[in-house]
């Protein structure tokens, strides 16, 4: 898979290959990643890529020539199809369809505003999909791309230590991730739940799933709203609803 971002700091950009997960899938040449400065092509001595904008107001607005000349020299440096993708606040908010679906493409440019914004003609001439990544305002794109190209990384073939490790992520099949624990058993008088502790592999993925939706139900319900719940996972939410009640009334059940 390849990366190309158009954006005003690639060195900010660069990081996200030189760490963790994402920087061993760039070494192991799971993914490639390539930067665009648009001020290449900015006009003047001082290479300027924004003016102020039409009708007032404040600050500065990206311009079309600059932004367009890095996207076609992006082209061409490889003829595979690219989907530009423009970080934008008022792009879809990102979720974890989407990045399967990038995931999936060879190639996916992703452009970084920066300022007001950028020049809408440029969006309408050549951006395919605008996303956001929350329902705030950053200084630009830049981390917003790196988001997406962690989140896409990640579920690469070989990317993770575990086959299995995408696959039990929160969002996943439309559930937050279940709580986990590790050694040792007893920490500051809390302990691990006792199926974690069996064994028995399918108590513990009973506990997991129903631990699972039961988060789901307390931290996202809109979540939950989407889905469609089969008999055994109806139950099991029942399960948990239950269980929270005794906890709330004083009992200390730890299963």
């Amino acid at each position: 898979m390849r990366f190309d971002v158009i954006t005003l700091f690639p060195e900010m950009v660069a990081t996200v290959a030189d760490f963790g997960i994402t920087g061993r899938a760039a070494e192991q040449g799971l993914y490639e990643l390539h930067t665009w400065n648009p001020r290449r092509w900015g006009a003047g001595v001082h290479q300027a890529v924004d003016d102020r904008p039409y009708g007032g107001g404040p600050g500065m607005v990206m311009q079309y020539a600059p932004l367009a000349a890095a996207l076609t020299a992006m082209r061409q440096d490889d003829p595979r199809p690219v989907r530009v993708v423009a970080l934008t606040p008022q792009g879809r908010p990102l979720d974890q369809a989407a990045v399967r679906r990038f995931a999936g493409l060879p190639r996916v440019a992703l452009l970084c505003g920066r300022y007001e914004g950028i020049d809408e003609r440029l969006l309408e001439a050549e951006v395919d999909e605008e996303w956001s990544i929350g329902d705030y305002v950053l200084s630009g794109g830049e981390l917003g791309a790196m988001v997406l190209i962690d989140a896409c990384v990640r579920l690469l073939p070989g990317a993770l230590g575990h086959a299995d490790s995408a696959t039990q992520d929160s969002f996943t099949g439309g559930l937050l991730d279940c709580p986990h624990y590790t050694r040792p058993e007893v920490v500051a008088g809390r302990g691990v739940p006792a199926p974690l502790l069996t064994g028995h592999h399918a108590q513990i993925e009973r506990w997991r799933r129903r631990e699972a939706l039961g988060r789901t139900w307390e931290r996202r319900p809109d979540l939950l709203a989407g889905l469609n719940l089969g008999p055994e996972d109806a139950a099991l939410l029942d399960e948990y609803r239950c269980l929270r009640k005794t906890s709330a009334g004083g009992s200390n059940s730890d299963d």
